[in-house]
């Protein structure tokens, strides 16, 4: 069995699809793990989210030994972990970023960014259909 591409959320994405609609869309997290389960093919999904910071580090440090490949959204982490960062920087597995707003396009406290640094790609402000691409992303560079 392949190594599965570990999907990894942080704070408040359990809120999708209720919390601010107008921002992050009706869809809710299960809708787009199951469509990225069904997109994966015989690839394994592990999807995960967490509100806990330490949590969402040591799956990325699981993902850097189990996994091929993460895909992350990291919410509001993305702009205030240095914790993140620094397991991003020894993830030895390809990293694509994931927003389903535009944080460069908000409010400037979501303009700082730990986690683009530390990673090979970033898809912000496509909604959900942004975990689609980085799925394709990852497996091109995972060569899955």
């Amino acid at each position: 069995m392949s190594k599965p591409i570990y999907v990894l959320g942080g704070p408040n994405l359990n809120l999708l699809g209720t919390r601010e609609p107008e921002i992050y869309g009706r869809e809710t997290l299960d809708d787009i793990h199951a469509r990225l389960k069904d997109l994966a093919g015989s690839t394994p999904i592990e999807a995960r989210q967490t509100n806990y910071e330490g949590e969402l580090v040591s799956w990325i440090q699981e993902a850097s030994r189990e996994g091929s490949g993460v895909i992350l959204n990291a919410g509001a982490y993305t702009h205030t972990s240095v914790a993140l960062h620094d397991a991003l920087r020894a993830c030895t597995v390809p990293v694509v970023e994931v927003h389903l707003s535009n944080p460069a396009a908000r409010e400037a406290f979501r303009q700082v960014n730990y986690v683009s640094p530390a990673v090979k790609a970033s898809i912000a402000g496509l909604g959900g259909y942004g975990y689609e691409l980085a799925l394709m992303a990852v497996r091109s560079l995972s060569g899955k």
